[in-house]
């Protein structure tokens, strides 16, 4: 009879009743051996989800505490909405009903922010297609939204979120945003400076109360990560001018009601200003206390600067490691005289131990293979730890130009304190460029250039790149390819091949045409970190295709040469480069020196030219940028220097306000036919764009640009060189660098080509 009413019975349990059974209710069920698990409800979780959380089988014995470990396993998968337990004989039915899943994540209203950018959000906090829907889990994603909004100083944002269900127990999720208008700064101030002008202070910060260009810069927005590399700045301002006790005591963020305007004030104490009195040395300096002693930045006699107490330590520490010392300790203690506010520094020393690399790893590489980052360190494994091989193996590393970030962390290993295990972070970056070039003009009509460029192809670090341009006077096929590492001493091999069908630039049209096709192979042998030699060798044909309006220039080379000619030249340079970014230096020098000899062939001649760089910053904002380039090329054997191997100038890159490439000599006709001798000077002025804080990204550009091209048998003469001054504009945009010039010649002479306002731009992908 008592088994008859245990099979009759259905005992159901849901999450209320798992908490019954732990204190034994009446509802309790008395224990049985399982002999079947039955589960009803399922739609998309398997079967075999709810069996392994389970925590009995078919043929162990069940009870109440086991049912309620059961509820609570299940309840912890997050799949279930309700769960249930009911006892048919001995016979565990397992009834759940499922949470439905989301079938699809939308926003409205949203015009900060991207969808992508809000879905890859509500990924974070794990709301996507397909996942469970939790209604704890909407309101967190709802406040991540909020969250995402106050960080765009958007505080008025609401966020309403819908849930529309949908059949095969679904639903759609909406979050629908209000927007608002943005919290923007309204004022700032800074109380307690006395030395220094507010003005002055607030001119550090790149949060301001806004400009004309605050749309691209959003610098009157406030964020608190801003406000702290600001309140940073203000304190390495003054400590670097001798407040050795400056704090800033408290910062107070006021929003109004209608949560639209921002102020901000900041409580400073400047203190006293000291000046450095002494510096001496305590502690193990290797034996090596004079060489110790030359780095030391910190100069006596002149006011305090944080900065230079920073380069002595890190210069110290460099040098430690230089000799194996890892882990060496400077301390740089001052001795405070209040009375006569004068400071005295002890630079203590501990080199602690030697140490070894043991493993180097590289990390952050999901495109370039392994081989091409660890090729140029100098750092080795087994050998001991060397801070200035180190140092150059990450900048080797960082001029590759395949990564945005490379950091060097040095690991201790567990149980070996002599040892260390390098660790390279790269963050990779695209690597290929695409460029597209468009002119117009009265002769040429639309011309299109066009250049797509790997560097890093497959993740091998070789290069190969495609130059097309079809304008109708000069249209240019170019195809190269670089192997850096030919060798595994590092030296490089580059291909090219190309064709050019040209002719100089004429107001009285003309079918002529120079028709230069060839090939060459160059090789370069890096000679120290810095310096790089390049050789190699071509073949070319060059034919000079009559037509009308030909330049009687072409007609006297073809004379002498003949209308085909056939040159075999050999080239030798040398190239250095020392600036701090290849795409917005602010230091540096950048050297490079290229040679052409006509060995062989009908074209006999020397061409050599010589580029020069130098970067010099002036403070945090400005910089002068210098370039200079003069070139030269001569006939050898009695013959005259090519025509096709002329230089030119004019344009971007050469003398700007001047039409491209029309400056120098100019043949009966009219034509541009450049020279054999070319003198370029540019000097540029660079400033962050007004309002757009200390973005370098965005710069502005006062220049001045001298130069001309002679022929052979000219000289130089500087009075006929041409110049010009002018305003230009560089921006690193979201389709590539752009660089925007308007010029005015101020040396012009008759006949010249104006051509006041030039840009080029380009992509990456």
């Amino acid at each position: 009879m008592k088994k008859q009413f245990k099979r009759m019975r259905l005992r159901s349990v849901s999450a209320v009743a798992a908490m019954a059974f732990a204190a034994h209710s009446a509802w309790a069920v008395e224990p049985f051996k399982l002999r079947d698990i039955r589960v009803e409800g399922l739609q998309r979780v398997e079967a075999g989800t709810i069996f392994a959380s389970l925590p009995f089988r078919i043929g162990d014995d069940y009870n109440d505490d086991k049912g309620s470990g059961a509820i609570r396993s299940l309840f912890a998968l997050g799949l279930f909405k309700d769960v249930r337990l009911e006892v048919d004989g001995d016979v565990l039915v397992v009834v759940v009903e499922e949470r439905p899943t989301v079938a699809d994540v939308d926003f409205a209203g949203t015009k900060e922010f991207d969808k992508d950018t809000l879905k890859k959000a509500m990924r974070d906090v794990g709301l996507t297609e397909g996942r469970p829907f939790d209604k704890a889990l909407a309101d967190r994603a709802e406040q991540e939204l909020k969250r995402q909004y106050i960080n765009r100083s958007l505080y008025g944002a609401t966020v309403v979120t819908t849930v529309t269900p949908i059949e095969r127990n679904r639903v759609n999720l909406t979050f629908t945003v209000t927007e608002g208008e943005p919290a923007k700064i309204k004022d700032i101030h800074i109380v307690g400076n006395q030395a220094f002008s507010e003005s002055t202070l607030k001119g550090l910060f790149d949060l301001d109360t806004g400009g004309w260009l605050s749309w691209y810069t959003k610098s009157d927005r406030y964020a608190r990560s801003k406000l702290n590399a600001d309140l940073e700045t203000l304190r390495s301002y003054y400590l670097s001018r001798g407040y050795l006790e400056f704090r800033i005591d408290s910062t107070q963020v006021a929003i109004s009601p209608n949560k639209e305007d921002i102020s901000i004030t900041v409580n400073v104490t400047e203190g006293q200003r000291y000046v450095v009195s002494g510096v001496r040395l305590e502690g193990n300096y290797l034996g090596r206390d004079d060489e110790f002693k030359s780095l030391v930045k910190i100069e006596p006699g002149e006011a305090y600067n944080a900065d230079q107490v920073a380069q002595t330590t890190k210069a110290f520490t460099d040098y430690f490691s230089n000799f194996g010392f890892a882990f060496a300790k400077v301390e740089a203690v001052p001795e405070v005289d209040r009375v006569n506010n004068r400071v005295a520094f002890v630079l203590q020393a501990e080199p602690s131990r030697r140490a070894y690399v043991r493993r180097i790893s590289v990390s952050g590489n999901n495109r370039t293979r392994d081989e091409v980052i660890r090729r140029e360190f100098r750092q080795f494994e087994s050998s001991w730890y060397d801070g200035d091989k180190i140092k150059r193996s990450r900048d080797r590393v960082d001029r590759l130009g395949y990564f945005t970030n490379v950091d060097i962390d040095t690991q201790e290993v567990a149980g070996s304190p002599d040892q260390v295990d390098l660790v390279i972070n790269v963050t990779e970056k695209p690597t290929g460029s695409l460029q597209v070039g468009a002119g117009f003009s009265s002769a040429e009509k639309v011309a299109l250039s066009f250049s797509v460029k790997q560097e890093n192809v497959f993740g091998s670090g070789n290069y190969l790149g495609l130059d097309v341009n079809t304008s109708r006077y000069n249209r240019v096929v170019v195809l190269s390819t670089t192997d850096p590492y030919f060798t595994q001493d590092g030296i490089s091999r580059t291909f090219d091949l190309y064709h050019r069908a040209s002719r100089p630039y004429s107001d009285q049209g003309g079918n002529y045409r120079l028709i230069t096709s060839g090939a060459s192979v160059r090789f370069g042998v890096p000679f120290s970190e810095t310096d790089t030699v390049f050789f190699g060798g071509g073949g070319e044909r060059t034919e000079i295709k009559p037509g009308t309006n030909i330049p009687a220039s072409f007609l006297s080379y073809a004379e002498q040469v003949g209308y085909v000619s056939y040159s075999l030249p050999l080239t030798v340079g040398w190239s250095r480069d020392s600036r701090d970014s290849a795409l917005v230096p602010n230091s540096g020098r950048y050297q490079r020196f290229n040679s052409e000899w006509g060995v062989a062939g009908d074209a006999r001649y020397v061409r050599a030219n010589y580029q020069f760089q130098q970067y010099i910053p002036l403070g945090k904002k400005f910089t002068i940028a210098f370039n200079s380039e003069v070139g030269a090329g001569k006939g050898l054997n009695g013959r005259p220097f090519p025509i096709f191997k002329n230089f030119y100038a004019g344009g971007l890159g050469s003398v700007r306000g001047f039409d491209q490439g029309t400056l120098g000599p100019r043949d009966v006709t009219g034509s541009s036919i450049g020279g054999a001798k070319k003198i370029n000077f540019n000097l540029e002025v660079m400033a962050p764009l007004p309002g757009a804080g200390n973005d370098r990204t965005l710069r502005v550009f006062g220049f001045v640009d001298a130069g001309n091209v002679y022929g052979e048998n000219e000289t130089v003469d500087f009075s006929t060189m041409r110049a010009s001054v002018g305003l230009g504009l560089s921006w690193i945009s979201p389709v590539g660098p752009l660089r925007l010039a308007i010029a005015n010649p101020v040396r012009k002479f008759a006949g010249d080509r104006i051509q006041r306002l030039q840009f080029q731009i380009g992509t990456s992908f």
